[in-house]
């Protein structure tokens, strides 16, 4: 089978992208990795599909998803590793699935993708980090909104950005004490930017009324910049910060979990397989490149939402919307005579969102200063377990770039392949992060690699040739 559109990701992007396909009357399909629609946003449990207690835009979402369902195949539980083209100018998305029989891979064809992979956390080194009870913030919140599962007791968090409130709020509701919420910068945040602050003031009045009520802090020009314990977590050193991010002052708070975010960084592997063009976001991370009509650079294949630059769900999910009516008209089914396809209201709701994610990430930047956090013997790469002390001797013998430290030192050859360390290693390197060259975008084993060229194999030999039957 051939779809008109492939979808990778079933966040706010990848679902409003493929249901406004599907409702121009094209076959779609859509993969995601997980159990249920919703990325992470909208991550959710079975309960919240059933029961009467969903949030107003959760329900909402799960209308769009179930009205999806009904006009497309959703095959969740697929994480795509791989993409290319054929030489009949058909696309080929490879997915590895997961089950109680083990993992195996399949292999999906269809005439355009749509790239909705969404972001993951984006974490800094200090010492201790390595501990069991350090966490990312999108962990400490996945593990909440998808299982139910609270972190820990006594939580502190720690980073960047306006995530941290909702993550605070989620485990402080959910029974942890959480023992305060460390901004590493100053408190105006998005106040430089009034029109983009407004948008958000209600939200943000919740959040601030959601930790009030748990008594929870919230203190700016800190952070966490050391973890200790024998096996676990046990305490935390909480640094006062200068505008820089260099430690004034500390004090040690007892805990058992930390969870850590400074902003996410966009996963465009996908992209760069097929080598589509990019640009550096307004923090420096590697982003697709699109048009207003959210094309790459590569004829056939889309980007929306974090892909395009880190923005939140609303922008992802307006992006999703106009790259869905902008591949119906490329597929001859245009919905309405907007340039490319695209109602006007969508095409100008996408610049606000744009515009509010590029004001985000500059109200919130990471300063040069966390490098000083760190000691000869912290890890920056916990995969391979490279210290600080390994990254300088391989500058000390000449690399010039995060690459080279790389080869010399061994950071981000590990399980996660630099999806960890990259940034912190680029930084070190005094280099801006590099758009990743993973020719598998997901890990896969062995064994199901096996598999798909047994299959590849058993499909060739069966093929008839010379035109005999």
């Amino acid at each position: 089978m051939t779809y008109d559109l492939l979808v990778a990701g079933g966040g706010p992007a990848g679902v409003a992208g493929a249901l406004t396909a599907a409702l121009a009357g094209l076959r779609v399909a859509l993969v995601d990795s997980g159990q249920r629609l919703g990325g992470q946003y909208f991550r959710h449990t079975a309960a919240d599909e059933t029961g009467p207690g969903a949030k107003p835009d959760l329900a909402r979402f799960l209308r769009q998803a179930r009205a999806l369902e009904a006009r497309a195949d959703v095959l969740l539980r697929h994480q795509a590793w791989n993409v290319s083209r054929e030489p009949d100018g058909d696309l080929v998305l490879r997915c590895v699935t997961r089950n109680g029989d083990g993992e195996r891979v399949a292999e999906l064809r269809g005439r355009r993708l749509l790239i909705a992979t969404g972001a993951h956390d984006r974490p800094l080194p200090f010492p201790g980090w390595d501990l069991p009870g350090v966490l990312t913030a999108g962990g400490a919140q996945a593990l909440l909104k998808g299982s139910g599962v609270v972190a820990g007791r006594r939580v502190v968090v720690s980073g960047t950005g306006p995530f941290l409130l909702p993550v605070a709020a989620g485990l402080a509701a959910a029974g942890a004490r959480v023992l305060g919420v460390h901004e590493a910068n100053g408190g105006l945040g998005l106040a430089r930017h009034p029109l983009h602050a407004l948008s958000k003031a209600g939200e943000a009045a919740g959040y601030a009324a959601a930790l009030a009520r748990h008594r929870v802090p919230y203190r700016t020009r800190q952070a966490v910049v050391a973890a200790h314990g024998e096996r676990e977590v046990e305490a935390v050193t909480v640094a006062r910060l200068d505008a820089s991010w260099n430690v004034l002052a500390t004090r040690v708070v007892e805990c058992d979990t930390v969870a850590i975010g400074y902003g996410f960084v966009p996963q465009i592997e996908l992209g760069t397989q097929l080598g589509c063009a990019t640009r550096h976001d307004a923090d420096g991370s590697p982003v697709l490149a699109v048009d207003a009509a959210l094309r790459t650079s590569v004829p056939g294949v889309w980007a929306a939402g974090e892909p395009t630059g880190v923005a939140g769900w609303r922008p992802a999910e307006t992006e999703g919307r106009v790259a869905g009516y902008a591949i119906a008209a490329d597929a001859g089914r245009p919905a309405t005579a907007g340039p490319d396809g695209v109602p006007a209201v969508l095409a100008r709701r996408r610049e606000r969102g744009r515009a509010f994610g590029a004001a985000l990430q500059r109200a919130y930047p990471v300063m040069p200063g966390w490098r000083t956090w760190l000691r000869d013997d912290t890890l920056v790469c916990r995969c391979e377990e490279v210290p600080l002390a390994r990254v300088r001797e391989a500058q000390a013998l000449g690399a010039t770039g995060a690459r080279a430290v790389k080869l010399l030192a061994r950071p981000g050859m590990g399980w996660c392949q630099g999806r960890i360390c990259g940034y912190a290693v680029s930084c070190l390197a005094g280099e801006p992060p590099q758009p990743p060259r993973r020719p598998i975008a997901q890990p896969v084993t062995l064994g199901a690699l096996a598999e798909l060229t047994t299959d590849q194999d058993e499909s060739t030999a069966r093929r008839p040739s010379g035109g005999l039957p």
